[in-house]
């Protein structure tokens, strides 16, 4: 089952953490990094982990891992507010495969939403231009100052 398991060091999140995998990063420090998701639903869309646990969801996580995400996300949203100013930001997280996870890290997913503009599906226009993902990084990096 999907929600159970032993953590895997091999996903692409641990990889990025470790530096072995490319990512268009966007915030970090000691205990979290938060990035651009390459196959994103909208501009803008974002991923928040933990680099500290090794929690596969939120069932396995430790609640003091979960307060330190969540305060990282609501610090991005609120930059991502700033720079991008969509209508409407969706925070979401999911646990398990048949819920949608595809990476077994814990991680948040920040998706800026614009009024009337539809919501991607993960993935299905194939990987973002890195350039761009590199400019919406900066702006809401900016914002963050």
């Amino acid at each position: 089952m999907s929600l159970d398991g032993p953590y895997d060091d091999a996903n692409i999140f641990a990889k990025i953490i470790r530096g072995e995998a490319p990512a268009v990063k966007v915030f970090e420090d000691a205990d979290v990094l938060a990035f651009m998701d390459v196959f994103p639903q909208s501009p803008g869309h974002m991923l928040v982990i933990s680099k500290t646990s090794k929690a596969r969801n939120l069932l396995d996580a430790e609640p003091e891992t979960l307060a330190t995400l969540i305060a990282a996300a609501q610090k991005l949203a609120r930059a991502q507010r700033a720079a991008l100013k969509p209508d409407g930001i969706v925070m979401t997280q999911f646990n398990g495969a048949p819920a949608g996870q595809t990476v077994f890290h814990l991680h948040i997913h920040l998706i800026p939403r614009w009024d009337g503009v539809a919501l991607g599906r993960h993935g299905a226009g194939g990987m973002a231009d890195i350039g761009e993902l590199t400019k919406q990084a900066e702006q809401i990096k900016a914002a963050l100052a």
